[in-house]
């Protein structure tokens, strides 16, 4: 009787672990959701509440944008995302840190050329003051 008891506690600990943790998750894949919906939108505000204060946003051309300069890309229409589609999405939560990597897909119309972008890419998302943010972006062409 003691030995299921035991076991039962075990089972009933890893299994809301497991749902925490899968919760975090689904934050973090829905906030990636409406990064990208507000980088088509140039939704200023959504974006400013999804970026960091320090965000290091690498591109895959070695350009490195700040939160200000990200944001003032994406305002002005200098990078204009008509569409972007992701694929192969993995999330790893450790802490207040998560790893998102996809393969990222998007039309852009970079100073009136437009372009199509296939990349690699991973995010760096921080849980800060209760809410995640995107700390840091790095691209790779695939």
């Amino acid at each position: 009787m003691k030995r299921i008891a035991i076991i039962s506690l075990l089972s009933m600990i890893l299994f809301s672990s497991i749902s925490a943790q899968s919760k975090q998750e689904k934050v973090i894949a829905a906030n990636v959701e409406a990064l990208h919906k507000a980088m088509i939108d140039a939704d200023k505000l959504v974006i400013e509440n999804l970026i960091a204060k320090e965000l290091s946003y690498g591109h895959s051309s070695g350009k490195i944008d700040t939160k200000t300069s990200f944001l003032e890309s994406i305002i002005t229409g200098a990078s204009d995302y008509k569409t972007i589609d992701i694929a192969n999405q993995t999330i790893a939560v450790s802490g207040k840190v998560a790893m998102v990597r996809h393969t990222f897909n998007a039309e852009i119309i970079t100073n009136g050329k437009s372009s199509m972008a296939k990349l690699g890419i991973l995010l760096i998302w921080q849980k800060q003051y209760n809410n995640w943010v995107l700390l840091a972006r790095q691209a790779f062409k695939l």
